[in-house]
């Protein structure tokens, strides 16, 4: 159930990173990049509420989720490297989610 549960919120983070960053492209190019990132957005928004987790459990896993594949995300394509405080804040919100995760 944890890995299932964890295989969702990954997606569900890469579809919401993504659907971000297509909008970032869009604001600055083709206007179809933004309809795309609204696509995607919607995507992710179904995705994650049918994970069957109560909601406030849900978003506190997701967040920790979220921090790591925006970080793998941000590098890969827009080749930004997290600095120290990124990390130490980061390594908060993964500890936190971990805490929500393994303790339900």
């Amino acid at each position: 159930m944890i890995l299932k549960t964890l295989a969702i919120l990954v997606l569900a983070a890469a579809l919401e990173v993504g659907g971000d960053a297509l909008v970032r492209v869009g604001l600055r190019g083709p206007v179809y990049w933004l309809a795309a990132g609204g696509l995607v957005l919607f995507a992710y928004g179904v995705l994650v509420n049918l994970s069957g987790l109560d909601f406030n459990r849900l978003m506190g896993i997701y967040i920790a989720v979220f921090f790591v594949v925006s970080q793998v995300i941000s590098f890969i394509f827009f080749r930004q490297i997290p600095d120290d405080r990124i990390l130490l804040g980061g390594g908060f919100i993964v500890t936190g989610g971990l805490l929500i995760l393994l303790m339900s």
